[in-house]
């Protein structure tokens, strides 16, 4: 596949829990992005965009908060900095989460997001999903990975809604932040880190 990524792009991974290494072989390996993971808040200086895994959103949460990192992604993220959420990134991202009013969030992205809405670990399962953003209306489907996940039941108006299973919505992207209720990274398609990537390159953060 054609790499994507401009060389002086870095994108840096949420790596304080979850699995932040599937993220980093999708990026450096399909697409030749440049990676570095962020631990502290110092480090989300070094790099031009942020994905956060899948894992447990409160632990993430938590562990985020402990170390200030919460509110530096928060500040980066207002100014525009591209941020993807897979699964537990995507409900941090969110700024609703049902029957959960205290599950700490981000609060980034006007969406309710239902947690663990497709079932128990033992129920995860794979699909093939439809992606179709404006500039890949006709593009074929991906396959996306499902564990304990959630999914989108509340979008504001200004909220694209790109992938959809059995009706419920498990892809979303708001501006410069990205959403999925699934694991591409889990899967051999790279169409989605692509995709992220074109974000990357679009970026007008001000900084």
């Amino acid at each position: 596949m054609e790499k994507t990524q401009k060389p002086d792009k870095v994108i840096g991974i949420l790596a304080l829990q979850g699995d932040y290494e599937a993220h980093r072989r999708m990026l450096e390996e399909q697409i030749g992005a440049r990676t570095a993971f962020v631990r502290r808040p110092e480090e989300l200086a070094d790099v031009d965009a942020l994905i956060l895994p899948g894992g447990e959103s409160t632990t993430i949460a938590k562990l985020m908060e402990r170390i200030g990192l919460d509110k530096a992604i928060q500040v980066r993220a207002q100014a525009g900095m591209p941020i993807y959420g897979t699964c537990a990134g995507l409900i941090l991202l969110a700024k609703d989460i049902e029957g959960r009013p205290d599950q700490p969030t981000l609060g980034l992205m006007d969406v309710r997001v239902a947690r663990n809405a497709f079932g128990r670990q033992v129920d995860s399962f794979e699909a093939d999903l439809p992606f179709a953003p404006d500039s890949e209306a006709n593009a074929p489907p991906v396959r996306g990975v499902f564990i304990r996940a959630p999914y989108v039941t509340e979008v504001a108006p200004d909220v694209q809604v790109l992938c959809r299973f059995q009706n419920k919505i498990v892809g979303v992207r708001q501006g410069n932040l990205l959403g999925t209720a699934f694991h591409p990274e889990l899967t051999d398609n790279p169409r989605i880190h692509a995709y992220f990537a074109h974000m990357v390159d679009e970026s007008t953060e001000k900084r």
